[in-house]
């Protein structure tokens, strides 16, 4: 775990450069928000402000990032108005929260800005319970969320724009379902509120000041995942990045006793976790979180061992909670959703072959380079929706091996299709009859193995044709490719379906 959060392959130093800028720009926004003369609340309120404006937005684009920033404001503080006016009725705060967290994950159906939005809604009304924030204190706070959101943007976008020079992501989106509650993102959504409602209930029995721990723990629990396995994944490596930070906390932030210099050093290392683990390692951005907060307490004067342990306790609280809600509302079955991503990924080999084929035959504008970059984000989303299976508590030994089968023989195609992208971007390698037909052959492998298993349809290995070793680079990527794709029949189509799910 702690090899793939801080030894895992960095193409280009993105995450470093990721991690980096995000303690310059929350750095700048707090350092403002002190030189304006704004409370230490307030400071924190904008500090936060930053480092969602800078984790949260994603979109493709430049221009479409700048729009979603410049609307999280827009969202965020009228949902912080509504938390504190609600400060002392209890009931009508309880109801809104559950509304903010249904709506923002059901958000995410309008792709990356709904998320950043969703996310940044719901945690303006955690930090307001957070820090306790009533009536009077809006002004200064919405002008600290103000400020600092314009300090991150201006450092993102100004002082250190790098994804300028990065290929533009493609928009890879989730598999939508039908209509209504056939939707994931509304299944999600009702999954979420009654989780959510489920983790009030229980945190207030436990705490009638510190609750909002176990409702933020069912909220993280859900963001980013799709089916009912992600989500039990996800929220056992929350917890166990909570106690592993907890354990950190009382070695590292308790001593301190709040000195500021001291503190503030350690919050910049706890954002900088946050933000190069986040792309490798749920558990350690969890570690890095824990250790901000418990520091951000020391600062606030309220730190101690026990409210360490209550923190462990409610955090649990929230994971049974999400676990509690998948399994029983509406659930998204873990073969659903590997069904969808495996055939996606299988189309995308397609569509990168095609690409080849017709760069092979000599078109100026076959690009299959493109498709490389989206194979490599779909390959990514198969890996989280198989990681219930190949995780090691999977009891489901036969499964877990098809799994592993499933995900080595796609990163195989992709190696090759890797390879075949490089030899076909060769000007000399064009105009060649054999290649081109090689290429078709390996399309051919693709469409019987996708297409659904009916009675006489031949498979992969009865419609694809043998290329014969070659000691050619390119015959051998194809040779390689449909190899694997032969291969994967085996555990795809061992259970009847397309995924080695559960």
């Amino acid at each position: 775990m702690l090899k793939r959060a801080f030894v895992a392959p960095d193409p280009g130093r993105v995450r470093l450069r990721f991690a980096s800028r995000a303690v310059l720009g929350i750095g700048l926004a707090v350092t403002l928000c002190g030189l304006a003369g704004h409370s230490l609340v307030a400071a924190v309120t904008g500090g936060l402000a930053a480092l969602l404006a800078l984790f949260t937005v994603t979109d493709t684009t430049g221009r479409a990032r700048a729009v979603t920033t410049a609307l999280l404001p827009v969202v965020g503080l009228p949902v912080l108005a509504l938390a504190a006016v609600l400060h002392d009725l209890p009931v009508a705060r309880d109801a809104v929260f559950l509304a903010v967290v249904g709506a923002g994950v059901y958000a995410r159906r309008w792709g990356p800005r709904g998320h950043s939005l969703g996310v940044f809604a719901f945690m303006t009304f955690f930090a307001a319970q957070f820090l306790h924030t009533v009536p009077g204190q809006l002004p200064e706070l919405g002008a600290a969320v103000l400020l600092s959101v314009a300090a991150s943007s201006a450092v993102r976008f100004g002082v250190w724009p790098y994804e300028r020079r990065l290929p533009v992501p493609p928009a890879v989106a989730p598999p939508a379902g039908g209509t209504g509650l056939a939707r994931i993102t509304t299944r999600q959504a009702a999954q979420a509120t009654v989780g959510a409602g489920i983790a009030l209930f229980v945190g207030q029995a436990l705490s009638d000041q510190r609750w909002y721990w176990a409702v933020g723990a069912t909220w993280w629990v859900f963001v980013n995942t799709t089916s009912r396995g992600e989500t039990l994944v996800r929220g056992f490596r929350r917890f166990l990045g909570t106690v592993l930070g907890i354990v950190l906390g009382l070695v590292v932030a308790v001593p301190l006793h709040g000195q500021p210099v001291a503190t503030a050093l350690v919050v910049a290392v706890g954002v900088f976790g946050i933000f190069y683990s986040a792309a490798v390692s749920y558990t350690w951005m969890m570690l890095s979180v824990t250790v901000m907060a418990s520091a951000l307490y020391g600062l606030l004067g309220l730190l101690d061992p026990a409210l360490l342990a209550l923190r462990v306790t409610e955090t649990a609280v929230g994971a049974l909670a999400a676990v509690l809600a998948v399994l029983l509302v509406l659930p998204v079955t873990t073969h659903s959703v590997t069904d969808a991503w495996v055939e996606r990924a299988l189309r995308c080999v397609h569509l990168c072959t095609e690409e080849a084929a017709a760069r092979l035959a000599g078109s100026a504008t076959a690009d299959p380079a493109r498709r490389l970059v989206e194979l490599e984000e779909i390959l990514a989303r198969v890996r989280m929706s198989l990681a219930p299976l190949v995780h090691p508590l999977s009891p489901l030994r036969a499964r877990k091996g098809r799994a592993r089968r499933v995900l080595a023989l796609l990163d195989d195609c992709a190696r090759e299709v890797r390879g075949l992208a490089s030899v076909a971007a060769d000007p000399e390698a064009s105009h060649d009859a054999r290649l081109v037909a090689a290429c078709w052959r390996v399309e051919a492998a693709v469409e019987a193995l996708t297409a659904p298993a009916a009675g006489g349809r031949p498979g992969p290995a009865d419609s694809a044709v043998p290329l014969g070793a070659t000691a050619e680079p390119v015959l051998a990527h194809l040779h390689a490719l449909e190899r694997a794709l032969l291969e994967l029949a085996g555990p795809l189509r061992g259970s009847g379906r397309v995924p080695a799910g559960a």
